[in-house]
C-alpha cells in the first residue's frame, strides 16, 4: 500500500512538466493564428466595439507573458473563460457534454471488451484453424476501416434500412442512454476491438503453453475452471494496459463519432467550436482532453500493478 501511495505521489511529479507543456500548447492556440487574433475569432461580426471588447476581454493588449501568467492562474483557479459566441462560461458548457462523452466511451469499452475476449479466447484455443484465420482476417479489415464510415454503413443499416436504432440523440435516463447510444458506442467498438483482440489473443496462446496450465490439468481441473481463473486472469491484464493506453484514441474517435450521430457530447462542441472560431472552449477542450488521457492512463498503471501482483511499481 505505502509503495503504491508512493508510486502515485512519483508519477505525480513526473506529470508536473507534461502539464506545463500542455497549458503552453493550450495557451498558443490563440497566438498562432496569422493576424490579430480577436478579430479572426469574430470572423464575419468583427467590428471595432467587438474586436475592442474581445482585446480587452481576453488580455490579447497584454505582453505575452502576462497573459500566460493570467492563463494559468485562471486554469488553476479553474477558469477556463467565457465562450465567445455562447457567452456562457467554458465550465459550464463543458460540464454539461462530459457526461455524454464520459458515457459513450465507457459504453464502448464495454462492448469492445464483451467481443473481444470471447474472440481471442476461441482464437487462441483454435490456433491456425480456418475460425482464427478468419478472426485475424476481420480484425486486420477493422483496423484499416475508418470509424466514421463504419458509423454511416450501421446507421444506413440499423437505423435507415431496419430502423432498429435511432440516428441521432442522448435520450433522458440510463435506459435511454443505452439505447440511443447503442450505435455510436458500437462504432467505435467495431475500431477498438481489432486492437484488442490481436494481443489478446497472443497472451492467451503463451498462457495455454505454460507449465502452470499443464500442472492444473494434471490436478483435474475442469477446462472452464482453468481458463476462467487461470488463463483469463493472466491475460486480461495486458488487456486492460492497451486499452488505457488507448484512451486517448478512444476520445479523439468520440469526436468524429459523435459528430456523425449528433451526439451531444465534447466531440460536437469542439467540432462546433473550431466551425466558429469559438477559441476559448477549444483552449478549454485541448486542456481537459488531454488531462483525461494523463489521468486516464495513470489509473491504468495502477489497475495493472492490482491485476498482476508481480508488477514491480518503482
Amino acid at each position: 500500500m505505502i509503495l503504491r501511495v508512493h508510486f502515485v505521489l512519483q508519477r505525480l511529479i513526473q506529470l508536473i512538466p507534461v502539464v506545463f507543456g500542455i497549458s503552453v500548447v493550450s495557451f498558443l492556440i490563440i497566438h498562432l493564428i496569422p493576424g490579430d487574433p480577436a478579430t479572426i475569432m469574430l470572423g464575419s461580426r468583427a467590428t471595432p466595439e467587438n474586436v475592442r471588447q474581445i482585446t480587452a476581454q481576453m488580455g490579447l493588449d497584454k505582453p505575452l507573458y502576462d497573459q500566460y501568467l493570467i492563463f494559468v492562474k485562471n486554469m488553476v483557479q479553474g477558469d477556463l473563460g467565457t465562450s465567445i459566441l455562447l457567452k456562457k462560461s467554458v465550465n459550464t458548457l463543458i460540464g454539461e457534454r462530459l457526461g455524454t462523452t464520459f458515457f459513450l466511451v465507457i459504453y464502448a469499452s464495454v462492448l469492445s471488451l464483451l467481443a473481444s475476449i470471447p474472440i481471442a479466447l476461441w482464437s487462441a484455443m483454435r490456433k491456425d484453424s480456418v475460425l482464427d484465420n478468419g478472426f485475424r482476417t476481420l480484425s486486420i479489415i477493422g483496423l484499416a476501416m475508418p470509424s466514421f464510415w463504419i458509423g454511416i454503413l450501421l446507421m444506413l443499416l440499423l437505423s435507415i434500412k431496419v430502423k432498429l436504432f435511432p440516428v441521432s440523440g442522448y435520450g433522458k435516463n440510463f435506459f435511454a442512454h443505452i439505447y440511443y447510444l447503442f450505435l455510436p458506442a458500437l462504432t467505435i467498438a467495431c475500431s477498438l476491438a481489432p486492437v484488442l483482440i490481436r494481443p489478446l489473443r497472443s497472451k492467451i496462446i503463451n498462457v495455454f503453453s505454460s507449465e502452470y496450465i499443464e500442472a492444473a490439468r494434471a490436478r483435474g481441473l475442469g477446462e472452464n475452471k482453468i481458463i476462467i481463473n487461470h488463463v483469463l486472469r493472466n491475460a486480461i491484464s495486458g488487456t486492460v494496459t492497451i486499452l488505457g493506453v488507448n484512451i486517448g484514441w478512444l476520445l479523439g474517435g468520440s469526436i468524429v463519432i459523435e459528430t456523425v450521430f449528433s451526439v451531444p457530447g465534447l466531440g460536437q462542441l469542439l467540432i462546433n467550436s473550431i466551425l466558429s472560431r469559438d477559441y476559448p472552449i477549444i483552449q478549454g477542450l485541448v486542456l481537459v482532453f488531454a488531462i483525461l488521457v494523463i489521468v486516464v492512463n495513470l489509473l491504468t498503471d495502477l489497475c495493472y500493478a492490482i491485476l498482476d501482483p508481480r508488477v514491480d511499481l518503482e
